[in-house]
């Protein structure tokens, strides 16, 4: 029986260039081209879900995952996709939203500035050697930003949300499903 989070990325990936790659070794672990999100993590510190706001005191929903990681680590793309959105300015901090099929990932409190250029919307981060352009293709494992604490954080972390066709998913089930798959792999 196929879990709930092998459906729909099964259907995602039906129409995409990943699918020739899996159909060519006749077999399906789409989870084999995912990574995990942040280089030198330490520990998860704050769930999806209901929780008491570090910042406010007041309870609130939170809608990812924070992963504790020494400042500057960084920070991988889940899943190959095109970034649809870069910001600052908001309590995520500097974040980027990349699109893959029905799916987004969101990755918050990052190092760096957004720009606007003449010639598009960057996520600069010089001492990390990051440059990433507003509609940019990235693979996974590709090396997109690096750990911070831009917005309202109370220490070094990735904030990584997930969405599927427009719906909060719990990124620590998708986590658990993307090792489950990875390690029947070896």
């Amino acid at each position: 029986m196929l879990s709930l989070f092998l459906i729909p990325l099964l259907l995602v990936l039906q129409s995409s260039p990943i699918q020739a790659q899996i159909s060519k070794k006749n077999t399906i672990n789409p989870w084999k081209y995912a990574s995990f999100p942040v280089e030198n993590f330490q520990a998860y510190t704050s769930g999806f879900g209901y929780r008491i706001s570090p910042i406010t005191g007041e309870r609130q929903f939170h809608y990812g995952l924070d992963m504790a990681a020494p400042y500057a680590s960084y920070v991988r793309a889940w899943w190959p996709g095109n970034v649809v959105e870069l910001s600052d300015d908001t309590g995520c901090g500097t974040m980027i939203k990349i699109e893959s099929g029905q799916w987004q990932h969101i990755y918050c409190h990052l190092i760096g500035k957004v720009q606007d250029l003449p010639n598009g919307r960057y996520l600069i981060d010089d001492q990390g050697g990051i440059m990433l352009a507003l509609g940019q293709s990235v693979s996974y494992g590709t090396r997109i930003a690096r750990v911070g604490i831009s917005g309202n954080s109370t220490g070094p972390h990735l904030h990584w949300g997930v969405k599927f066709n427009g719906e909060y998913l719990d990124p620590g089930l998708v986590i658990r499903e993307m090792y489950k798959y990875q390690v029947a792999q070896n």
